[in-house]
């Protein structure tokens, strides 16, 4: 009933910059919280980045002061702005979204299929 498409991943050199979006869309009454998860080659998935209405955003350790989530609820889409990129930040990263869909009390968890980020001189 839900789909998240995913864009903005690729190529960037150490020191650079991306943006990723990740856009929602069907049977969609309102998003409570969206989330960057990403996995690593041989790391288990790590939360990047979440947004949650009526709440900070929360980040993960290592993207801390790096990363800035954020979201356009019209649009049902939120970004993740990355700058200062690390080799280490290569990852297949994953947009996560909680969903009150339509005649339901609560919320659904949605996921993306995945873009790859590679970081790499």
């Amino acid at each position: 009933q839900v789909q998240l498409v995913e864009s903005g991943g690729g190529l960037a050199q150490p020191g650079g910059s991306l943006r990723l979006s990740c856009v929602a869309s069907g049977s969609i009454r309102s998003i409570y919280a969206m989330t960057w998860y990403r996995q690593a080659p041989g790391k288990e998935y790590e939360l990047v980045a979440t947004d949650t209405n009526g709440r900070s955003p929360n980040y993960g350790d290592s993207v801390r002061g790096r990363f800035t989530i954020s979201r356009d609820n019209a649009k049902n889409t939120v970004y993740l702005q990355m700058n200062s990129l690390k080799p280490e930040d290569t990852a297949v990263y994953y947009c996560n979204a909680d969903v009150f869909v339509d005649n339901e009390r609560q919320t659904t968890d949605y996921w993306g299929q995945g873009i790859q980020v590679t970081v790499s001189s």
